[in-house]
């Protein structure tokens, strides 16, 4: 490709995301927390939200894991993040103990289970309950639909969707989404099923970023059909754990504004330090919407090196596949 041809898929890049930002309901003010509104559930959760994975590895303490989740509630931030295969159940077990004295009722409590079917799906739930100390989430969400065949099982006669609808009857689930950092088609796809079942997801988690605006991207695919759903849009990996960071073009502080731009409900980041959670902080309180000129020289910086995938590899490998190397997490 050469110049020309790069700066004119740039603009169009721009031009496109242009129409997306528009979409974004943040609120005006600075120095606080803002808030925006998950999809048609009306419910107001945090632009920034906590990751549940990075609390719970072995490298952060109990005490200090604690100590994140709590100091991010008490500076606003009300979206809690987790899921039933994080760190072998230590994250949403140190999540369930932060969230004790009175911490609960100042969240919306989200976690993911991996099960296909009815009973393992079922399983799950009862455990991440039990672990996090609650009666109901406020989310649950069908973990990692990475294959295209996920969304026919799922829906499937007996399967975890019939499973969820019976747990959100019986007051266990508040709403019903889904995640997964694959393929936009793999997340087209499991939208047109749960429609063809007469079923609107209320959230859909998925990779947002500065490298994901040039490479199979999402937010150009899949976003503008949540937004036209009103379907609560949850951005995951802004950094990509730090990933993103190593292609040496954008900042931390970048990233985030970035996919807090797009018409993002909450955009969900790993906090493994009061450092890094300040940061999220800070970004979040002063924020303000790129610009068009801070959008297309952002993207332009970003191109060349997203181009090839390289720095989201959840999208072109294994790596990031919990239930690719443990399938006996699907049932």
């Amino acid at each position: 490709m050469n110049r020309r041809e790069f700066l004119k898929a740039v603009a169009a890049t721009s031009a496109l995301f242009s129409a997306i930002f528009k979409a974004s309901d943040a609120s005006s003010a600075t120095g606080e927390m803002q808030y925006r509104t998950l999809g048609r559930t009306g419910e107001k959760v945090s632009i920034v939200g906590l990751g549940g994975s990075h609390i719970g590895r072995p490298s952060v303490s109990g005490q200090e894991s604690e100590r994140i989740i709590r100091t991010a509630i008490e500076n606003g931030i009300n979206f809690m993040d987790n899921c039933w295969d994080y760190n072998g159940g230590e994250s949403e077990i140190r999540m369930g103990r932060a969230l004790r004295d009175g911490y609960r009722k100042k969240v919306f409590l989200m976690t993911k289970l991996d099960g296909h079917d009815a009973k393992t799906a079922t399983a799950q739930l009862d455990q991440s309950l039990k672990r996090l100390q609650v009666e109901h989430v406020d989310l649950i969400q069908f973990h990692e639909v990475i294959r295209i065949d996920d969304a026919e099982k799922i829906f499937a006669p007996g399967g975890a969707f019939e499973a969820m609808l019976q747990a959100r009857k019986a007051g266990k689930v508040r709403y019903i989404g889904f995640t997964g950092h694959k393929s936009p088609e793999i997340h087209l796809h499991m939208l047109d099923v749960a429609f063809r079942n007469n079923f609107t997801f209320d959230a859909v988690q998925m990779p947002l970023n500065v490298m994901d605006a040039h490479f199979d991207s999402f937010a150009k695919l899949v976003v503008p059909v949540l937004v036209s759903h009103k379907i609560g849009v949850l951005g995951m990996k802004p950094m990509a754990d730090g990933i993103i960071l190593r292609s040496g073009v954008v900042s931390a502080p970048e990233c985030l504004r970035y996919a807090m731009s797009l018409p993002t409900s909450v955009v969900i980041t790993g906090c493994d330090s009061m450092a890094i959670l300040r940061q999220a902080l800070d970004v979040a309180r002063s924020f303000r919407p790129m610009t068009g000129s801070e959008r297309t020289a952002l993207l332009a910086r970003t191109a060349s090196v997203a181009r090839s995938g390289k720095f989201e590899p959840y999208k072109t490998t294994h790596n990031f596949d919990g239930t690719w190397w443990n399938p006996q997490w699907l049932g």
